[in-house]
């Protein structure tokens, strides 16, 4: 699909690859709306950009529709939606504490995988009246964030990785289901990508996980990410998939 002068929406860009994404796809032409929790880090980045930011809690239904109708608005209707909004969260099932509490797993839930599909079904419902473009008669793309623990979750990770398992899971389903509509569905799986949560480990950690990946020998960067969304957009025959940026990393158990 031809990015230039489209609209697109990308929920968590507010840092890392949600913020690497915004500025690439603004270097394309694209008309750029950030939808985050913390609007003075999405101001900064949409300020950067051209953009526009707007607040927005991915796990409630009204405050999607709200940041939707307010994207429009400002740029018209969005082809592309870019979800990166999520949590990190690491603790045992049962720990000496005894067992996570439950509202803990149901919050990790809800955001990562509820707001994850909150936020499709409404750009996908915004996506369908609109006029076909290209020989491929594509109306949109939508491109998810799961990751490598959906497949390899390690100890501690249950919550997590069942939220984005659920990502991973719903990739085909979706994809299915709108391309009647000429709405492609695809889902990055990152591994270890060099974020602001890496900033706040020890040298030494951040030598042992860059250690982990066979090659290249370092954490992923936000840009790489942003360099994968890019071809998926371009790319008409990607759909349906779940692709794994990872450098060949495959996440031992602890």
């Amino acid at each position: 699909m031809e990015m230039k002068n489209c609209a697109a929406i990308i929920t968590g860009g507010a840092s890392g690859m949600g913020a690497a994404t915004a500025r690439m796809l603004a270097k394309q032409g694209v008309k750029v709306a950030l939808f985050d929790v913390n609007k003075e880090a999405a101001q900064k980045i949409a300020a950067e950009i051209d953009g526009f930011a707007v607040t927005c809690d991915v796990t409630q239904a009204e405050s999607v529709e709200s940041a939707a109708a307010e994207a429009q608005k400002q740029h018209g209707p969005a082809r592309i939606c870019i979800n990166c909004a999520g949590i990190v969260h690491g603790r045992r099932m049962v720990s000496q504490q005894g067992p996570m509490p439950l509202d803990e797993f149901r919050k990790v839930i809800e955001i990562n995988l509820l707001g994850t599909f909150n936020v499709m079904r409404i750009a996908a419902a915004n996506m369908m009246p609109l006029p076909t473009l290209g020989e491929s008669a594509e109306r949109g793309v939508i491109i998810n964030t799961a990751s490598v623990a959906a497949y390899e979750g390690q100890i501690g990770q249950t919550a997590y990785s069942a939220s984005k398992g659920g990502i991973v899971s719903l990739t085909l389903p979706a994809a299915r289901e709108l391309a009647q509509f000429g709405i492609r569905v695809m889902t990055i799986a990152p591994g270890l990508v060099d974020t602001p949560m890496f900033s706040k480990i020890s040298p030494e950690a951040r030598a042992s996980l860059e250690a982990m990946v066979p090659f290249p020998k370092r954490l992923a960067r936000p840009e790489e990410y942003a360099m994968l969304v890019q071809q998926i957009i371009e790319n008409p025959m990607l759909n349906g998939e779940v692709i794994r940026l990872d450098g060949a990393l495959r996440m031992q158990p602890k």
